[in-house]
C-alpha cells in the first residue's frame, strides 16, 4: 500500500501511485524496517527537480524493480523542502562520503536512521561507470543479509563522525572593517569580469552576495563593490537565465556566460533577485533595474500566486513540446521558424537578432534560449536593453507581447502548489519594498495578503510556525530557523512599508522563539527547535545556499528588530551570530553574503529612521529609499503609535518631521526631504 496519497506535498503525490509501497518520513516507517528486520531506502527530492523525475520514471515506475524494492526495503519519500532538517542531515553525510552530493539524494539507513550507504542518481542500467539503480539494491540486499556487522559498524561510524563535526562559532566578536575589507577582496578574486557573477560554470545568481556588495558600496564609497554589483545584475538581465518574455528568472545557468538556464524557476529566486534589482535601482537610479525588479514581481504575482493569497514553491523545468514529449526547457525555447510563424518574416528575423536565435541553436535540437547578446554589452546601468530610440523600442515591446501571447498556448510547467512559510517571508518583503518604491500599492497590497496567510495558517493562535500549506491548510512538519527568520524579515519589511505595528509585533514573537528554542551556548544557532524531532544530528548550517541559511537570515531579523525596539537581547544575539560571519567571511565571502550584509548594517548602526507624518508621504518615502545599510523606518502618528522610534517624536512647526538616529541618540529632527536623503545616503 502506498502512504502517499494523504499527504500535502506535490511532490509526495507525484509518487502516490507508484508501484513502490512508499512510506512518508514517520516513526511508523522506522518500526516496519525493524519489525522486518530490513534496511530503509530513504529517497529524497523536490517537485521542480528534473533528475528527480527522470529516476521516478526509469525505476520508481517499473514493477519490476518495485516489486524488488518493496520486497527488500523500506521505502521513505522524503520532499527536501518541507523536511530541510531530514535533508541537510543526510545531505551532509553524503557530501563527507563522496565529496558531492545533489538531488534526487539516495541513502540507505539502518531502522535507527543510521546511514551505511549513499548516492544520487542512479540509471536503469549501468552506464558511464554508474551502477544500474537494481544493482546497487542488490548490492545493499547482499551486503545486509551477508555482512551485517560490517554494515552497523559503518552506520555508526558515520554517525560518531558527523557528530564530531563541531562548528566554530561566536566568542571572536563581530565583523569589523578588516574582515568586510577582505571579504570584499575574496570576491573580487572570485568574480568573472567577462560575464559578470562569481565562479564557472554552472553559475548561480549572487543575489545575497549583490546585496553585501550594494551595502558595502553605500557605507564606504567602494566603486569596485558597486561595479561587481552592476555587472553582475547586467549579465543575468541580459542572458538566458532571465526569461526575456514574461519575466523572471530560472534556477541557474549551466554555463558561465549566463545562456543556458536549468529551466526550472523558484519562488526564493525570485524573490531574492527582485529585491536586488529594486535594491540597486535604489543606489544607482537604474531605468533598466526598475524593470527587471517590476518584471519579476509581476511574475510571481502572475506565476506563483496561490488562491489563498500566497505564493507556490516552483515552476518545473519541464513540459510539452510540439511532438508531446515532457522535456526540459519545452516552454521557453524558440527557433527561428518559431518566431517566423508568431510574427511574420520580417519581425520574425528582427527577433531573431535581437534574441540571439540560430539556426543552430544555444540549447538541444536547434532551439535557442532567448537573451540579449547583440547590441551592449552589459553596461553599469544594471541591465540595458540597448533598445536605442522610441521606435525600436516599441517594436521590442510589440514583439515581446506577442511572443509572450503565443507561448501562453503552449503547454505550460507542472506548479508545485506548496506554500513554504520561508520562501513566502522573502516574497513579502520583496514585493513591499517594491511596491513601495515605484509607487505600485497593489504589490503591497499582495504582499500583506501572503503575510495575512502567514499568520492565519502558519502561525495559528501561538507563535509556532508550520513549515508549509498547501490550499490553505497547514502541513504537519515544523517551521525551522529559516522559516522563522525570514518571515520575520518579511513582516518588519512590511512594516517599513505600510506603518502598521502589527507587522512589528508578529514578528517579534517570532524572534523570542528564536532565541528560546533555536539558540545555543555561545550564541550558536540551530536550524531545528530544541523540542523539534530528534535525528542522528541536529543540522547547524550558516552558509548561505541557494537562499539566505537560517543563521544569517536570524542575524539580520534579529539586528533590525532591535534596531526597532531598542532590545539588547535581540542586538546581543544578533552580534553572537555574526561571529560565524567573522570567521568564514574573509576566507569563503560567497556562502555567507547574507551575513556580511548585516555585518554591514551593524557597523553603520544601524541608523534608525522615525517619520512622524502620515505613511506614504514624502519623508516616508524618503526614507524608505535611503541607501545606509540595513536602516530601518517606521512611520505613523506623532508621539507614539505603534512603533517604539515614534515615541515622544512629534512634529516640528506643525510639518512631518524625520528623526534619524544611531544607538538611538539623534540627530536634530528634519523636515526637509532633500536633508533627510543627505542623511540617509550611505557614506559619510
Amino acid at each position: 500500500m502506498n502512504r502517499l496519497g494523504g499527504t500535502t506535498s506535490p511532490y509526495l503525490l507525484q509518487h502516490a501511485d507508484n508501484p513502490v509501497d512508499w512510506w512518508p518520513w514517520s516513526p511508523e516507517a522506522f518500526e516496519e524496517a525493524r519489525r522486518r528486520d530490513v534496511p530503509v531506502l530513504l529517497s529524497v527530492g523536490y517537485s521542480s527537480c528534473h533528475w528527480c523525475h527522470v529516476m521516478a520514471h526509469e525505476s520508481f515506475e517499473d514493477d519490476g524493480t518495485a516489486a524488488y524494492l518493496n520486497e527488500h526495503f523500506v521505502a521513505v519519500k522524503v520532499d527536501r523542502e518541507e523536511r530541510p532538517d531530514v535533508d541537510a542531515v543526510y545531505m551532509e553525510a553524503v557530501q563527507a562520503a563522496t565529496g558531492q552530493g545533489g538531488w534526487p539524494m539516495t541513502v540507505f539507513l539502518t531502522a535507527e536512521g543510521e546511514p551505511f550507504y549513499f548516492g544520487t542518481y542512479f540509471p536503469p542500467a549501468p552506464r558511464h561507470g554508474m551502477p544500474s539503480f537494481r544493482q546497487v539494491l542488490e548490492g545493499v540486499v547482499t551486503a545486509w543479509t551477508d555482512r551485517r556487522e560490517e554494515v552497523s559498524e559503518v552506520a555508526g561510524r558515520i554517525v560518531a563522525d558527523l557528530a564530531g563535526r563541531s562548528l566554530a562559532h561566536g566568542g571572536q566578536g563581530v565583523p569589523d572593517e578588516a574582515d568586510l575589507a577582505q571579504a570584499l577582496l575574496g570576491l573580487t578574486r572570485d568574480f568573472d569580469d567577462k560575464h559578470g557573477g562569481f565562479g564557472g560554470a554552472p553559475k548561480f545568481p549572487p543575489s545575497m552576495v549583490v546585496e553585501f556588495l550594494l551595502r558595502h558600496h553605500a557605507r564606504t564609497g567602494s566603486d569596485g563593490a558597486l561595479q561587481m554589483a552592476l555587472e553582475s545584475c547586467a549579465a543575468m538581465a541580459r542572458g538566458g537565465i532571465y526569461d526575456q518574455i514574461g519575466g523572471g528568472f530560472a534556477r541557474y545557468s549551466v554555463d558561465r556566460g549566463w545562456t543556458v538556464p536549468h529551466f526550472e524557476k523558484m519562488l526564493y529566486d525570485n524573490a531574492l533577485l527582485c529585491r536586488a534589482y529594486a535594491h540597486l535601482w535604489r543606489s544607482t537610479g537604474s531605468e533598466a533595474a526598475r524593470r527587471v525588479a517590476l518584471e519579476t514581481a509581476d511574475f510571481m504575482v502572475r506565476e506563483l500566486r496561490t488562491a489563498e493569497g500566497g505564493y507556490a514553491s516552483a515552476l518545473d523545468a519541464d513540459s510539452e513540446d510540439t511532438q508531446g514529449r515532457h522535456v526540459e526547457g519545452a516552454f521557453y525555447v524558440w527557433t527561428p521558424a518559431q518566431l517566423r510563424e508568431v510574427l511574420g518574416d520580417e519581425d520574425g528575423a528582427f527577433a531573431a537578432e535581437y534574441f540571439g536565435v540560430t539556426e543552430e541553436g544555444t540549447f538541444e535540437e536547434g532551439a535557442s534560449v532567448l537573451r540579449l547578446p547583440a547590441s551592449g554589452a552589459a553596461r553599469d546601468d544594471g541591465a540595458d536593453d540597448g533598445d536605442g530610440d522610441d521606435a525600436r523600442s516599441d517594436r521590442v515591446d510589440s514583439v515581446r507581447a506577442r511572443l509572450f501571447a503565443a507561448r501562453e498556448l503552449r503547454p505550460r510547467p507542472g506548479r508545485d502548489d506548496k506554500v513554504v512559510a520561508a520562501w513566502n517571508g522573502l516574497a513579502v518583503a520583496a514585493l513591499a519594498e517594491t511596491g513601495a518604491y515605484f509607487d505600485r500599492p497593489d504589490l503591497v497590497e499582495r504582499a500583506t495578503e501572503a503575510a495575512d496567510l502567514l499568520v492565519r495558517v502558519h502561525l495559528g493562535e501561538v507563535a509556532r510556525l508550520t513549515r508549509t500549506s498547501m490550499d490553505g491548510r497547514a502541513g504537519g512538519n515544523d517551521g525551522v530557523l529559516e522559516d522563522y527568520a525570514n518571515v520575520a524579515e518579511g513582516f518588519l519589511a512590511l512594516a517599513a512599508v505600510t506603518g502598521e505595528g502589527a507587522w512589528l509585533e508578529f514578528a517579534g514573537f517570532l524572534l523570542d522563539v528564536v532565541l528560546a528554542r533555536f539558540t545555543g551556548e555561545g550564541g550558536q544557532l540551530f536550524d531545528t527547535a530544541d523540542d523539534a524531532e530528534r535525528l542522528i544530528r541536529r543540522p547547524q548550517d550558516p552558509t548561505d545556499n541557494a537562499t539566505p541559511s537560517g543563521w544569517t537570515a536570524a542575524a539580520n531579523a534579529l539586528l533590525t528588530y532591535a534596531a526597532h525596539t531598542g532590545s539588547e537581547p535581540h542586538r546581543t544575539a544578533a552580534e553572537a551570530a555574526l561571529g560565524v560571519v567573522k570567521a568564514l567571511g574573509p576566507r569563503a565571502p560567497r556562502f555567507v553574503g547574507w551575513g556580511l550584509a548585516a555585518a554591514e548594517a551593524l557597523l553603520d548602526g544601524p541608523r534608525e529612521v522615525a517619520v512622524a507624518g502620515p505613511v506614504g508621504g514624502e519623508l516616508h518615502r524618503t526614507a524608505l529609499l535611503g541607501r545606509a545599510p540595513g536602516a530601518v523606518v517606521a512611520a505613523g502618528e506623532p508621539g507614539g503609535g505603534e512603533f517604539p522610534l515614534l515615541v515622544d517624536r512629534m512634529l516640528v512647526g506643525g510639518e512631518p518631521t524625520a528623526y534619524v538616529c544611531r544607538h538611538f541618540v539623534c540627530d536634530a529632527p528634519t523636515t526637509d526631504a532633500a536633508e533627510l536623503a543627505r542623511k540617509l545616503g550611505g557614506a559619510e
